[in-house]
């Protein structure tokens, strides 16, 4: 299972088999047994996927909040729901346990997904209800071909509630005090890390 043609070639595996065989380079998800490999990813998908993932290291860096991993990196939410690669995720310090050489075990604070062309159902309809149901707090949907984003954050009834963008900005509840200007997400290319971060007053 070096490579995505020998991950094809495998019908059902056990997610540690998957872990320990899947070569590093094999960008991947692991669903009910079968190894699945994901599609090439855009220059527009990898521009924004490296922005927001820059800003939210930069942010949580800067207030010593927990630690930022970008895709490739494992998060599995629960023993019986499936290992899925977000684009970006967050790890705050309390639950830094949670995080094993080779992935996340237990739900992110915050997961990105970034939808393509491929990933429309998989991003608004399987890892939607998975990630609710693993008990990621807060999780961002952003499809820059259609130019929308949705944000949600988990309910006390461990339900998604749709969260607000107010005059095209969207305020984290997760990461207190990290906002976002929807704007910027369509931006080609997207902006300087070092405006964000005057923005923000961290420079």
């Amino acid at each position: 299972m070096a490579v995505a043609n020998a991950a094809l070639q495998i019908e059902r595996v056990s997610y540690e088999d998957f872990l320990e065989q899947a070569d590093e380079d094999l960008y991947a998800e692991w669903v009910d047994g079968e190894v699945i490999p994901m599609s090439p990813a855009s220059k527009q998908h990898q521009r924004l996927a490296g922005f927001l993932a820059a800003l939210l290291t930069h942010f949580t860096e800067a207030h010593d909040l927990g630690e930022v991993y970008p895709a490739p990196f494992q998060m599995k939410t629960g023993p019986d729901l499936p290992g899925r690669e977000p684009d970006a995720l967050f790890v705050s310090r309390e639950h830094l346990d949670r995080l094993l050489p080779t992935h996340l075990s237990g739900p992110a604070d915050l997961a990105v997904e970034i939808v393509s062309p491929d990933s429309r159902g998989r991003d608004r309809g399987d890892k939607y209800y998975e990630y609710e149901q693993g008990g990621v707090r807060e999780y961002w949907l952003i499809d820059p071909i259609r130019r929308h984003a949705e944000f949600y954050r988990l309910g006390d009834d461990g339900l998604f509630q749709p969260m607000a963008v107010t005059g095209g900005v969207f305020h984290s509840s997760v990461l207190d005090g990290l906002w976002l200007r929807r704007e910027w997400l369509w931006e080609e290319p997207p902006p300087s890390l070092m405006t964000v971060l005057r923005e923000w007053k961290l420079l």
